[in-house]
């Protein structure tokens, strides 16, 4: 490999402190454009780039002549004029081609020379056929393997080099981050490149019974600003309480009316009682603990009694009154209350509660009919029961609900009647085997009774008894009781 030389813009000792980019040739033998360019690759950095007029002044002012001319880092790939080292298209702008070119001869001409120290178009730039061998026009790069602080694009110039900053980044090296203003409030922040600076994202939720008004989340820009609107939190809002008829209401609002930890305490005017909370509090949900109260006008239960006692005027601070119940019904509450000098009664809303007796149900083999007056199966209810044909009720025909909570009577059941015949141990063996009848017939056919619908009872024939047969009868009957 031959000898080479560099030309630097500035003197040595500035090359040295700033590794400025320099010119190197090949001052023994010519090389083919490939030859050039692995010659520039090895020993420095690769085939010259020229960026500006100021350069190519430069470089036909410092080179020697050299007939064949130099080889520089331009190519056609794909039918476009491209610098090989950074492989981007050449522009319009950047242009210096000699009169006429570039003409493409014989349709070969690929690769690029530039004429130096030339009488005519000094500096201008030729298309050339690759294969044809010159002078090879190198340089080493004075960004280095990792410039401007890899947060931007080092731009080589004569005798030193500039880095265009990335979007974000500035300052010499682009050592320095665009900065944002401090977020209020600040919320769950990450960053990338220091504290509220370009890439920092943040993002932002409220404390429980708040919703967040605007973005959930804002990116620090290249521009230093956030993205989005400033998010804020407002408190939960509950729908509007009013005071109930012949009532008041008293509300404390810890964040705004109506909204999250605001509580509402409720009254009765005199005469009336508070049914239902006497406070309220708006939750994290929006909504009101408890239900709605109302007032009431402090009366009697139904089915009871209301016995009150005034020191000052009626239904007023002094006040007591005492409930009861009819018979039958049990109170629910408070025995007594006594109004007190907020306004307000003492003790819970009183009711009374009709008495339960236990379910009945109807009798294997027969009916059971219900009459209620105040719910099923409570007091004063009434259950008549009945049999289905051929059977016959034991027990009480109907039972009540008391007071107490039971039924009168005992369980009615219905039952088959029992069938006699004959025995052996009669006196007589011609005594007949007696159908089946129903005992109450029997029983009036013996004694002469008045069935009903009947007329009065007759004179049985005495050629139909003789006084065996009667008290053979008599004994079946005895019998089967």
């Amino acid at each position: 490999v031959g000898s080479s030389y560099f030309l630097a813009l500035s003197c040595t000792l500035l090359w040295v402190e700033v590794g400025a980019w320099t010119y190197h040739y090949s001052d023994q033998g010519d090389y083919t454009w490939e030859q050039a360019r692995n010659y520039c690759q090895t020993f420095f950095t690769d085939l010259v780039a020229i960026q500006n007029q100021q350069e190519i002044e430069y470089l036909n002012r410092s080179l020697p002549y050299h007939a064949r001319y130099y080889w520089i880092g331009i190519r056609k790939l794909g039918g476009v004029w491209t610098w090989v080292g950074t492989r981007k298209a050449l522009t319009k702008e950047a242009e210096n081609w000699a009169l006429g070119e570039p003409n493409n001869r014989r349709s070969n001409q690929d690769c690029v020379e530039i004429y130096i120290q030339r009488p005519q178009q000094s500096g201008k730039w030729n298309d050339e056929p690759c294969s044809r061998k010159k002078k090879a026009l190198c340089y080493r790069a004075s960004c280095q393997p990792f410039p401007c602080s890899q947060r931007g694009e080092c731009v080589e110039t004569i005798g030193s080099y500039r880095c265009e900053c990335y979007p974000g980044f500035h300052g010499p090296e682009c050592a320095e981050v665009v900065q944002c203003a401090e977020l209020e409030p600040k919320g769950v922040c990450s960053h990338l490149h220091g504290d509220f600076t370009f890439g920092s994202t943040c993002a932002f939720s409220c404390q429980t019974g708040f919703a967040l008004m605007g973005p959930q989340s804002h990116e620090c820009t290249a521009m230093g600003t956030w993205t989005g609107n400033t998010p804020h939190c407002e408190a939960i809002t509950c729908p509007v309480l009013r005071a109930p008829d012949q009532g008041e209401m008293n509300c404390s609002h810890l964040h705004g009316d109506f909204t999250f930890g605001s509580t509402c305490a409720f009254s009765c005017q005199t005469g009336f009682v508070l049914m239902g909370p006497q406070s309220r509090e708006c939750t994290a949900m929006g909504t009101w603990t408890g239900n709605t109260p109302h007032c009431e006008v402090l009366s009697a239960p139904d089915q009871g009694e209301l016995d009150c006692s005034h020191l000052h005027r009626d239904f007023a601070f002094g006040s007591t009154c005492a409930f009861s119940c009819q018979t039958g019904f049990v109170l629910m509450g408070s025995q007594s209350r006594e109004c007190t000098a907020t306004g307000t009664w003492t003790g819970d809303a009183t009711r009374c509660e009709v008495i339960v007796c236990p379910v009945l149900s109807a009798p294997a083999q027969g009916e059971m009919n219900c009459s209620h007056l105040h719910g099923d199966f409570t007091f004063g209810s009434t259950c008549a029961f009945f049999c289905q044909t051929g059977f016959v009720l034991m027990g009480p025909q109907s039972r009540e609900c008391t007071a107490m909570g039971a039924w009168t009577g005992d369980p009615p059941q219905c039952k088959a009647p029992q069938v006699m015949s004959r025995h052996p141990w009669l006196p007589s063996p011609h005594v007949p085997t007696i159908s089946p009848v129903p005992l109450m017939l029997l029983l009036c056919f013996i004694s002469s009774c008045q069935l009903p619908g009947a007329g009065p009872p007759k004179q049985r024939p005495a050629e139909l008894l003789s006084h065996s047969w009667e008290l053979h009868l008599q004994l079946h009957v005895h019998l089967f009781l």
